[in-house]
């Protein structure tokens, strides 16, 4: 093994090494009311996410990088199975939340698919979410 192949492992911190080996970076939060930038604050200033729950028209924001995206979720039901999409304000596009493991999911930019879901349903509650996959707002 030569230099040249160590010395750029040596600049990669112990993060970006998990981060490399398992693919999974956070690049955002989704977070419900009160978790971006003019929302709650920890003790040292910086933005306290917090949860929210799958019913349509429910607010729910990206943050990012100290930028929060307004947003809401619309939830589609088609055949028992609830599917949840999160749109940008004053954007067309919606994103599906697609479960990527533990209070985890990627956006993907997809035709939604389904009709309105009634009664607040299904309501789940869930923790604040990492985003692993970012769309460019």
């Amino acid at each position: 093994m030569t230099f040249r192949t160590i010395a750029p492992l040596a600049l990669w911190t112990v993060a970006q090494l998990a981060v490399a080996a398992t693919g999974d970076a956070s690049c955002g939060v989704l977070s419900g009311p009160g978790g971006g930038a003019s929302g709650a604050s920890g003790a040292s200033g910086v933005s306290v996410a917090s949860g929210f729950a799958l019913r349509d028209g429910e607010p729910v924001d990206f943050i990012a990088g100290g930028k929060t995206v307004r947003g809401t979720l619309h939830v589609l039901t088609d055949g028992g199975i609830y599917r949840a999409y999160w749109q940008p304000q004053g954007r067309p596009e919606r994103y599906v939340l697609a479960n990527a493991g533990t209070d985890a999911v990627r956006l993907i930019a997809t035709r939604a698919q389904g009709s309105p879901a009634t009664g607040g349903m299904p309501g789940t509650t869930l923790n604040p979410q990492q985003v692993l996959s970012c769309p460019a707002f």
